[in-house]
């Protein structure tokens, strides 16, 4: 069993199973919270050198505990410090009653606080399990600090953040530096949580990797470790056709551009064969447009249905510069039983009746990827959509398993689910790839490993993954068509 904790991500009321389990293990419960606190402390010594006053806000629970610890810490260590607590401090029980008693420094309410430079704020106030609201008080200490630039060094999670659905409760900080315990949360990657908490530190405290699988959900952070061994590796007596052949479908002469950019990205990406669908209207530019992908022309479902008959077609991309309507239903159908990319003008398409599409794909192995963007998703799952006690892992997972597709929900946080309830969140790509054309890029890109025999799932995570890859290969600057050549780079990685 591979005990590595790298990419895992536990939400918060995992992390507190965890925590549970480790006590009842024969673990004491302070020993983690020392070891939390003192980690913490090195932290603020080793980030913050020129620091005037480390300024520990202490929370009513265990959040607070590693605060006192690590406030102790610091000032054995020679640091100038000043505590401020939340709360009735003499209320606290277990842990955090024992760390403030160790701790011996004076504290004071923290509505006190009054920022000063050459502060350092150590948030120890909630942590990653705060579920409401922050009350008015810490509001304006999170608006003091932010008005000031005072730098925050956040205790598991920045206080005011969703450790679930990394967004703000009311307000939160934004930390320069965060330091967590084990794993990472959902929280500290999905936006707007992953630019708030800067540099996210994660130490291990001393819970056995055995009792975080234990505990561990379905939620991952997207990497190799995850699909490397599903990647398409070409023997040496391979073929084209052994490779896959990919088709991917154009639209009218005037929009053609799209389903270029997805037909090469998904020949870098390792398609034996790729072939551009097109009308008859749009077989000149075609022409004229492309050499090593080939063309064929396809006006009707009927000449979709027998291309299929005499074809050997592996994966189809469906939607880049297609069109809405009637013509995109119908193709997607005609393709119910065949392992399909449906994006774009291919997914606004059944906004007036999704259950069709899910209807048709719901039998049998996963075979539809979805790649919405956000106002994409809401076309297919307006209830979704509009759930604000959901997250986007959460939205992602219920859609996956709504519509049997591996669904890839689209954003700088992107999301990639499957209807078994698997999910995991991609953090590799970087912000030009916010370009035109891009997303018919990864749709050509996850085609390619379906035509390879990729799982949908799998397929779509490896896809997401490598696109992000290829947009730092290909620089600041790049174009949708620079990001389409470097798609084969690190397909190996």
């Amino acid at each position: 069993m591979n005990l590595s904790l790298d990419h895992i991500l536990l939400t918060p009321e995992e992390m507190a199973a965890a925590d549970v389990a480790s006590a009842r293990s024969g673990i004491p419960s302070f020993d983690l919270m020392e070891r939390a606190g003192q980690a913490v402390a090195a932290a603020a010594l080793k980030h913050f050198p020129g620091a005037l006053r480390f300024v520990v806000l202490c929370g009513p629970g265990n959040n607070g505990g590693d605060g006192y610890v690590a406030a102790r810490v610091l000032a054995e260590a020679g640091a100038a410090v000043a505590i401020f607590h939340m709360g009735d401090p003499g209320k606290l029980k277990g842990d955090a009653e024992q760390a403030r008693g160790l701790c011996r420094l004076p504290s004071a309410p923290l509505e006190n606080y009054r920022p000063q430079t050459g502060d350092v704020i150590v948030d120890a106030l909630f942590g990653a399990g705060l579920t409401r609201a922050v009350p008015d008080i810490v509001s304006g200490v999170i608006r003091a600090a932010h008005d000031l630039d005072i730098p925050v060094l956040a205790v598991d999670l920045p206080s005011g953040l969703c450790g679930r659905r990394g967004v703000p409760l009311g307000a939160a900080f934004r930390a320069r530096h965060t330091i967590t315990f084990m794993t990472r949360k959902p929280g500290h990657l999905l936006l707007p949580g992953r630019a708030l908490c800067g540099y996210v530190e994660v130490f291990d405290i001393g819970i056995p990797a055995r009792i975080v699988h234990s505990v561990a959900g379905k939620i991952r952070e997207n990497a190799p470790a995850l699909w490397q061994g599903l990647l398409p590796e070409p023997a040496g007596d391979t073929h084209k056709y052994r490779r896959g052949h990919l088709a991917v479908f154009c639209g009218p002469a005037g929009r053609t551009g799209a389903a270029r950019l997805s037909a090469m990205a998904g020949l870098k990406a390792g398609a034996g064969l790729v072939t551009v669908a097109s009308p008859g209207d749009a077989m000149p530019v075609n022409a004229s447009s492309l050499t090593a992908v080939m063309l064929h022309q396809v006006d009707t479902v009927g000449d979709l249905e027998s291309w299929l008959g005499t074809a050997k077609l592996a994966a189809f991309v469906l939607g880049p510069g297609f069109g809405i309507g009637e013509k995109a239903r119908k193709f997607a159908l005609a393709l119910k039983d065949r392992p399909l990319v449906l994006d774009a003008d291919g997914i606004t398409s059944f906004k007036d009746n999704p259950q069709q599409l899910f209807d048709a794909f719901a039998g049998g192995e996963t075979r539809l990827v979805l790649t919405p963007h956000e106002g994409e998703f809401s076309r297919l799952f307006s209830d979704l959509a509009a759930d604000e006690n959901l997250g986007k892992v959460e939205k992602a997972a219920k859609a996956a398993e709504r519509a049997h597709a591996a669904i890839v929900y689209k954003g700088a946080d992107t999301v990639i689910a499957s209807p078994d309830g698997r999910a995991c969140i991609n953090a590799n790509g970087p912000p030009w790839l916010a370009t035109a054309g891009s997303g018919d890029v990864l749709s050509g890109m996850i085609g390619a490993l379906l035509a390879q025999g990729m799982p949908a799932f799998e397929a779509a995570a490896a896809g997401v993954y490598l696109h992000g890859e290829a947009a730092r290969r290909a620089g600041r600057g790049m174009t949708a068509e620079d990001l389409a050549a470097h798609a084969g780079v690190g397909i190996d990685a």
